[in-house]
C-alpha cells in the first residue's frame, strides 16, 4: 500500500516524539506533531505529495486536539496531522501560512473553539459576527452554557468593516446581507477606486444554526435529520455521507440493491442541481426565456424525484441501513428514459446559448480561477473543475459502487465562467451515462438491513454536487452522538470567491457568483 511508502518517507524527514500509526482497514496513517512540527508536516503533504486538504476536525477530551485532515488519490489514502495540548492552551502554530486552504478552517476554529494561531494575519470577526457577539464564546467548547451567553451578550461597539484598500478615493461598496440575486443572506464587502473590485471579502454565517453542536448527544436518527436539511437542495448527498459514516461502525453491510440505488438518486440529485445553477447562470445574463425553460426543466425532474422517493428533494430517503422507500424496476427504467428526454432539451437549450454572443461575451474570460489558484484555495467541485483542478471523490476515492461504473471526470482549462457552465453540462451527461449502467446492474433483493451501531469514530466522504462532503461521526456506548463534523464543498468554494471577482467590473458580479453554483445553506450550517 502506497500509505506504507508515505509513512516510511515521512519517518526519514521528521523526527516524531510519538510513533505514526497505520490503520490498514482504513488505509489510514495518524501522525502526531509537536506545534512546530505541525505547518512543516502539513506543507509537505499537500505542496510535496500533492494530497488534498479536506477540512480541521478538533476534539476536546482530556486534551485539546487538532487534526488536519488529508486526502491522497486511491491507495495514497488518508493522513491526519495531529497536535495535541492542554484543554485551556489557545497557542497553536497556523498552518494557513504554508497551506493557504487551511486558513478559514483556523479563523473557524478560533471563533468556535478558542483557539488561537500564531501569526495567522487574520483571526475574530468570522462564524460570530462582531456586531453582534463578543469574542471568548466558543460555542463548541464543551464548557459553553448557551442560556448565560444569550443574557450576556455584548457586541462590539461602533464596529466597522476592515478596510485594505488604502489608495486615494478607495471605498467599500456593500451588498447585501440581502439582495435580489440571492436568496440566502450573504454581505459582500467590495473595495475599489472606481469601476473595477480590487477586494471582494465574502461576510457570511447570518444563519449559522450550530448544528454540529446541537449533534451533540442527540441518537443516530436526529443528527440523520439534521444533516439532510443542511442544504435542501443537496439533502440526498449530505444524507448519504452521514449514514456511510455511521454504517462503518458497523458488521453488517447495507444490502448490494440499496447501494447501487444509492448511486442512482445521487446522480438524479447531481442532475437537478446542475440544472438550476444553469438557470441561475442564465438569469444573471438577463436571458429570461432561456431560463424559464431550464426551470421547466428543473421542475421536471424534481417531480420525478418524488414519484421515485416521495419528496421532491429524497427528504427522508438515505437512511442507515439503505433507503426507506422503493420503486419497482419498470418504474426506476422509465425514469431514465425521462431524464434522458429531459436532458435532450437541456442539449437544445446549451446549442442556442453556445451560439448566443451576448451570453458568451459575458462569461469567457469573466471570473477567472487558475490552476494554481484553484489548487492553493483547494477547491472541490465544477468550480474546481473548470479550472482543470481534479478531485471528484467518485474517481479520487471511490465509495458505493463507483469504482464498478464507466464514467469521465468533466473537467476545463480556461478557469473562467464559461469553462464552469461546460463542466456543468458535461457532468449531467456523464451521470445519464451512470444512471443507464445502474439499471443493468441493479440487483433483486432487499433495500435496508437494520444494523447495530458500534461505539467508535469513522469518517467518510461523498461528491456531492458542488464537491466533496465531509462527514465525521463519534458515537458512545449509548449509540449518541458524542461528536459530529461536517465538512462542506461550499465552505471550502466561498473561501475563493474572492479570486473570481476581484479585477472584474461591479457588474460582473452576478454572473460570476452564479457560475460559482455556491451555497450560503451549504456554508452556514
Amino acid at each position: 500500500m502506497l500509505i506504507g511508502k508515505i509513512t516510511a518517507e515521512i519517518k526519514t524527514l521528521f523526527s516524531f516524539e510519538r510513533e505514526p500509526v497505520v490503520d490498514t482497514a482504513s488505509n489510514t496513517l495518524k501522525i502526531y506533531c509537536s506545534h512546530e512540527q505541525t505547518p512543516l508536516v502539513c506543507d509537505w503533504l499537500f505542496n510535496g505529495k500533492e494530497y488534498h486538504f479536506a477540512g480541521l476536525i478538533i476534539e476536546e477530551n482530556t486534551l485539546l486536539e487538532l487534526c488536519y485532515l488529508f486526502v491522497g488519490e486511491g491507495e495514497k489514502g488518508f493522513v491526519n496531522v495531529i497536535t495535541a495540548d492542554e484543554l485551556n492552551a489557545q497557542n497553536f502554530e497556523s498552518v494557513s501560512l504554508r497551506v493557504y486552504a487551511v486558513d478559514w478552517y483556523e479563523r473557524e476554529a478560533e471563533d468556535l473553539y478558542g483557539v488561537h494561531f500564531k501569526n495567522h494575519p487574520r483571526l475574530g470577526d468570522f462564524i460570530l459576527h462582531d456586531d453582534v457577539w463578543q469574542e471568548g464564546i466558543n460555542p463548541m467548547r464543551k464548557s459553553f452554557d448557551k442560556d448565560k451567553t444569550l443574557l450576556n451578550r455584548k457586541p462590539k461597539q461602533h464596529y466597522r468593516p476592515r478596510k485594505v484598500v488604502e489608495e486615494e478615493g478607495s471605498f467599500i461598496m456593500p451588498i447585501g446581507p440581502i439582495f435580489s440575486a440571492e436568496s440566502e443572506s450573504v454581505h459582500l464587502q467590495l473595495e475599489t477606486v472606481g469601476e473595477e473590485i480590487i477586494r471582494a471579502f465574502p461576510r457570511l454565517f447570518y444563519k449559522y444554526r450550530g448544528i454540529e453542536k446541537i449533534a451533540e448527544g442527540k441518537s443516530i436518527e436526529n443528527v440523520l435529520l439534521l444533516s439532510e436539511r443542511t442544504a435542501g437542495t443537496t439533502a440526498f448527498s449530505h444524507a448519504l455521507g452521514f449514514c456511510l459514516a455511521v454504517e462503518k461502525l458497523s458488521n453488517e453491510t447495507v444490502p448490494e440493491k440499496a447501494q447501487v440505488l444509492r448511486v442512482f438518486f445521487a446522480e438524479i440529485e447531481r442532475i437537478r442541481s446542475h440544472i438550476g445553477t444553469i438557470e441561475a447562470i442564465c438569469n444573471s445574463t438577463g436571458l429570461v426565456v432561456a431560463a424559464s425553460q431550464v426551470g421547466v426543466l428543473e421542475e421536471k425532474m424534481l417531480r420525478l424525484s418524488c414519484i421515485l422517493s416521495g419528496h421532491r428533494y429524497f427528504f427522508g430517503l438515505c437512511v442507515v441501513g439503505g433507503l426507506s422507500y422503493e420503486c419497482d424496476k419498470l418504474t426506476y427504467k422509465d425514469s431514465v428514459e425521462k431524464i434522458k428526454n429531459i436532458v435532450k432539451e437541456l442539449d437544445e437549450i446549451e446549442e442556442l446559448l453556445i451560439n448566443t454572443s451576448s451570453f458568451l461575451d459575458r462569461l469567457e474570460e469573466v471570473g477567472v480561477i487558475s490552476l494554481t489558484q484553484a489548487k492553493t484555495h483547494d477547491l472541490v467541485g465544477p468550480m474546481a473543475r473548470g479550472s482543470n483542478y481534479l478531485n471528484d471523490l467518485r474517481k479520487f476515492q471511490p465509495y458505493l459502487k463507483y469504482d464498478k461504473l464507466k464514467f469521465n471526470i468533466s473537467n476545463e482549462t480556461e478557469g473562467d465562467g464559461y469553462a464552469r457552465l461546460r463542466v456543468l453540462f458535461t457532468e449531467i451527461r456523464e451521470s445519464v451515462k451512470i444512471l443507464e449502467q445502474v439499471i443493468s446492474l441493479m440487483p433483486e433483493g432487499e433495500i435496508f438491513i437494520k444494523m447495530d451501531i458500534k461505539s467508535g469514530t469513522a469518517l467518510a466522504g461523498v461528491e456531492a454536487p458542488r464537491g466533496a462532503s465531509w462527514h465525521r461521526v463519534k458515537i458512545g456506548e449509548n449509540k449518541k452522538l458524542l461528536s459530529y463534523r461536517m465538512l462542506m464543498p461550499s465552505f471550502a468554494n466561498w473561501h475563493g470567491f474572492h479570486v473570481a471577482m476581484e479585477k472584474y467590473a461591479f457588474q460582473d458580479l452576478p454572473i460570476i457568483l452564479a457560475t460559482l453554483g455556491l451555497s450560503v445553506a451549504e456554508n452556514d450550517k
